[in-house]
């Protein structure tokens, strides 16, 4: 009832997607985000402050930050390792065909590296359409200047560019998806719990998001103000946001005892809601688990190379503790390595003490990365050329040169481990876990891991005397 009452309240104070206004009389042709700018100037320069054009931001959620702004511009991640080394840029295989077009590819822009300040230069840079134009798409060109941008395909058709430039309206789940499904390599390859099957989906899948569900949009939950984006994922640098945090039972659907058992209200001053709600990620596409970038792969029916994936489907989560702040593993910084001889780049954190801390689901995300020898510097890769020629050395040392001006120097391989939240497909009551999926004989919670000596339930049943249990 809570979710019903809160979709009808939605749904009476912000306009159906549908029923946007059509710009069709605002301007005759479509000239770039010049025409955009016209009237949405103040606009404009709001989203060039956020993490969608600034792919970094404040960092309050983070514990080691030192209060600097960062994001998956300045960190080395598992995937692509970071987009500096690998912007923009049309990467072909020995048939001719497009492999890369850079990280910027997901970028809402047309392929300037984003600036500190919104000259009138980066504020062209914007590609409002990306996000607000339904049907939109834009692919890379030569720019006259030796380099490439980014282009609508329908560039050289002004009737056609201006039909689809004039269907305006506010992000649907196929306009988020495109790239937030597609990143990383490959559908659902990075996040797990966001593939494109949510686009149009049931609430078996995902009930938030089922047509039969509640039926939302991402910015019924996402949208803050400001082009500012509500939420942040554990593994996640900056908070978009941070004045207006995002969870489950912030009392907007739910509150932290919407149960009629109140054993199970009781369960959550401890437990996150998708730790019960979404027992398994990867439901349609399978996802990347593990990365190793120090064994080249090939593909011969793409004619491409790429690290030595291991991909995954239906996956239960890892668990963890997790009180709403991570410790990252920063650039230029010595790698920590944890007790099992990897290093953690991002790691939830919280324990079993903290009253703050709730066990969360996560990804369990391994790799293999480059480090500096002598200093301990994680290394980014250049990925572009590499998925051509498989030279893995050469792209390593590429990206190490551009990220930290290095030229001589040897380096080594190490295992890594990433923490990525999962918040997404969740699933009805029905099919949630039940008593004995934790606390069963084969449950899947590792007690000891969480910092218990056995199952908690074990333990209160032998505190209770012999004659009552």
């Amino acid at each position: 009832m809570r979710m019903q009452r809160f979709v009808a309240t939605l749904l009476a104070a912000v306009p159906l997607l549908a029923a946007e206004p059509s710009h069709k009389q605002y301007f005759e042709h479509y000239e770039g985000t010049k025409t955009c700018l016209q009237c949405h100037e103040k606009q404009a320069k709001s989203f060039f402050h956020s993490q969608h054009y600034q792919w970094r931001g404040k960092t309050p959620h983070l514990v080691n930050s030192a209060g600097k702004k960062l994001g998956k511009i300045d960190i080395v991640n598992h995937f692509c390792t970071n987009p500096r080394a690998s912007w923009i840029g049309i990467t072909k295989n020995s048939r001719g065909e497009t492999l890369f077009q850079g990280c910027s590819k997901c970028h809402a822009g047309f392929g300037l590296l984003p600036t500190e300040e919104p000259t009138p230069e980066q504020l062209a840079n914007m590609d409002c359409l990306i996000c607000h134009a339904q049907g939109y798409q834009r692919d890379l060109y030569p720019d006259g200047k030796g380099g490439w941008a980014w282009k609508p395909i329908l560039w050289k058709n002004q009737e056609g560019l201006d039909a689809v430039a004039k269907r305006i309206g506010l992000p649907t789940r196929t306009t988020c998806l495109r790239c937030h499904a597609g990143s990383g390599g490959g559908p659902n390859y990075k996040r797990g719990d966001l593939e494109y099957a949510l686009a149009d989906t049931h609430r078996n899948f995902d009930v938030p998001m089922g047509s039969d569900g509640a039926n939302l949009q991402c910015i019924d939950c996402h949208k803050g103000e400001a082009h500012r984006v509500r939420g942040r994922g554990a593994d996640l640098a900056a908070t978009d946001d941070p004045q207006r945090p995002l969870s489950c039972d912030d009392g907007t659907c739910h509150d932290r005892r919407p149960h009629q058992a109140e054993v199970l209200n009781f369960h959550t001053d401890r437990v996150g809601c998708p730790t019960c709600h979404i027992p398994t990620f990867a439901k349609a596409d399978p996802t990347d688990m593990v990365r190793d970038w120090s064994k080249p792969s090939y593909n011969q029916e793409l004619d491409k190379w790429s690290a030595s994936i291991e991909l995954a489907k239906e996956v239960k989560p890892t668990y963890a503790w997790y009180n709403g702040t991570t410790w990252a593993q920063l650039p230029g910084e010595p790698v920590r390595f944890l007790p099992d001889g990897s290093v953690g780049m991002m790691l939830p954190q919280g324990n079993r003490k903290d009253p703050k801390a709730r066990i969360y689901p996560f990804k369990l995300h391994r790799a293999m990365l480059p480090v500096l020898e002598g200093k301990g510097f994680l290394l980014p890769i250049a990925v572009e050329e590499f998925f051509a020629d498989g030279n893995i050395d050469k792209a390593v040392r590429k990206a190490a040169e551009e990220t930290y001006g290095l030229q001589d120097f040897q380096y080594r391989w190490v295992r890594t481990v990433r923490y990525m939240g999962i918040y997404h497909e969740v699933v009805p009551k029905e099919k949630a876990l039940t008593c004995l999926d934790c606390h069963g004989p084969n449950g899947r919670l590792d007690w000891k891991g969480l910092g218990y000596h056995q199952d908690p339930i074990l333990s209160r049943w032998a505190k209770v005397p012999s004659g009552k249990k």
